[in-house]
């Protein structure tokens, strides 16, 4: 695993040494924080290359640090927390925490979640040099040239280059895409994916950037070329 500088943001002392000194001996190297209030400033000074932020931390929680931190960041964040309910767990993502560990857990499962961030972050860097995507225009381009969108296929694009790698299940695209609960076939996901793909074929020809992962779902997998399988 590269080696990476990440931010543990948790007050119980016992648990923050425990991850430290696990992501250290991985050769990470791990700066702590134990107060809500210093968390923004010291991200936008030091750039850590992942967070691990605890939910319920003294001067500010961890959600309202998250949100603020998505207006001027993509570093991934790891929410770890003892509330192990479902709308936890959406509102965290929502706000935007790419990931979510309840407490207790395991250090093992901790790196594996670690490992997999980076990789998709390092990914998605190569990914912005392939899209440029702007969620409030709902506007696109692929390679330098504009596309023309649908909403739909919009939020399809978006959700998807968002996590390169990430595989993701017609069902959970459907839920992404229609917020309203409108009623919906899985056979509409397949529509927009057939769209997209010839729509990023008319830019580029031998382009092939959304795979289908046969049982589970559609993922895009950067500089993907050649004949590769469809749905």
């Amino acid at each position: 695993m590269k080696s990476a500088h990440i931010l543990i943001v948790e007050d119980e002392a016992k648990i923050a040494s425990l991850l430290r000194d696990f992501l250290s001996s991985e050769g990470h190297r791990v700066s702590v924080l134990s107060e809500g209030t210093e968390v923004i400033a010291w991200i936008r000074e030091q750039n850590p290359d992942l967070v691990l932020l605890d939910l319920m931390l003294p001067g500010r929680d961890g959600l309202s640090i998250c949100r603020e931190l998505r207006t001027f960041s993509t570093v991934p964040v790891i929410m770890i927390t003892a509330r192990v309910e479902e709308i936890d767990r959406i509102v965290g993502l929502d706000l935007g925490a790419d990931d979510y560990i309840c407490k207790p857990f395991s250090l093992r499962e901790v790196v594996v979640r670690v490992r997999g961030l980076l990789r998709r972050a390092s990914a998605g860097s190569a990914a912005e040099t392939e899209f440029m995507l702007d969620p409030v225009r709902f506007e696109a381009s692929f390679r330098g040239q504009r596309l023309t969108l649908t909403v739909g296929e919009f939020r399809l694009l978006y959700v998807l280059v968002e996590q390169p790698g990430r595989v993701y299940s017609r069902a959970q695209l459907l839920d992404l895409l229609y917020l309203d609960h409108r009623v919906v076939t899985d056979r509409t996901v397949d529509t927009h994916i057939k769209n997209l793909r010839r729509k990023l074929q008319e830019v580029a020809p031998e382009a092939d950037p959304i795979q289908t992962v046969y049982g589970a779902g559609y993922k895009y997998a950067i500089q993907v070329t050649g004949n590769s399988d469809r749905s």
